[in-house]
Order: C-alpha cells, then sequence, then structure tokens
C-alpha cells in the first residue's frame, strides 16, 4: 500500500492504493479529506531605510554568526549561506547595525532580502 495526497481544487485528500498482480481485481482508492499544511511563519518586518543584504543564490541559512540588532564593519561575515553542500560566508556590505530578515535553517531564493544594515 502505497500513500498519496491529492489535492482537487484546494482541497486536499490522503489516497491509498494498493499494487496488485495481473490477476488480482481492481478497486478504487477511497478519498479522505486531510488538513492543509500549517502556514509558516511570516519573516520579520525589515527597515527599508538601510542596505539591504540580497541573496547572491538559492540555498540554505546554515547559521547567523552576529546576534540581530549588532553592529557590524563592512566585510564582516554575518551569516552562512549553504548552497550545493558549500557554505559560503554572506559579509556586510557596509558598517551598521544589521537586522536579519531571515533565521536559521530557512530556504531562500536569489535576490531573497537578507538582511539590512542600518
Amino acid at each position: 500500500m502505497r500513500n498519496f495526497v491529492v489535492t482537487i481544487d484546494g482541497k486536499s485528500y490522503s489516497v491509498g492504493v494498493e499494487e496488485v498482480g495481473e490477476s488480482a481485481d481492481v478497486q478504487a482508492p477511497k478519498a479522505v479529506p486531510v488538513a492543509a499544511p500549517a502556514a509558516a511563519k511570516p519573516a520579520p518586518k525589515l527597515s527599508a531605510d538601510g542596505e539591504k543584504v540580497l541573496s547572491p543564490f538559492p540555498g540554505l541559512i546554515k547559521n547567523l554568526l552576529v546576534a540581530d540588532g549588532s553592529t557590524v564593519k563592512k566585510d564582516q561575515p554575518i551569516m552562512v549561506l549553504e548552497a550545493m553542500k558549500m557554505d559560503n560566508e554572506i559579509t556586510a556590505p557596509c558598517d551598521g547595525k544589521v537586522t536579519f530578515g531571515v533565521a536559521k535553517g530557512a530556504n531562500v531564493e536569489t535576490n531573497a532580502t537578507l538582511a539590512v544594515i542600518s
């Protein structure tokens, strides 16, 4: 028996499908409604003032190297972005106070705002 989740017109159903041999009777699977997945936590609101730190490529935020609200110097590493099994340090583009827009463990896309330095 293999289980699948099928979404039809926005409603999710859990469907069990049994593998059968050539001589076995085939029965239609029964659809059972399932709860929708929980919504992800919203990203923290970032101030429009300051210089944005954008993701250069898609990846996983592996570690934040400074605390949110810390004062950082230009070129100081502020986080580690993992992409294709490689760790890449993301550095501050200028001096200032860092406000993160992502959390450790978050997946990000190219050009996502990771932080703002103000």
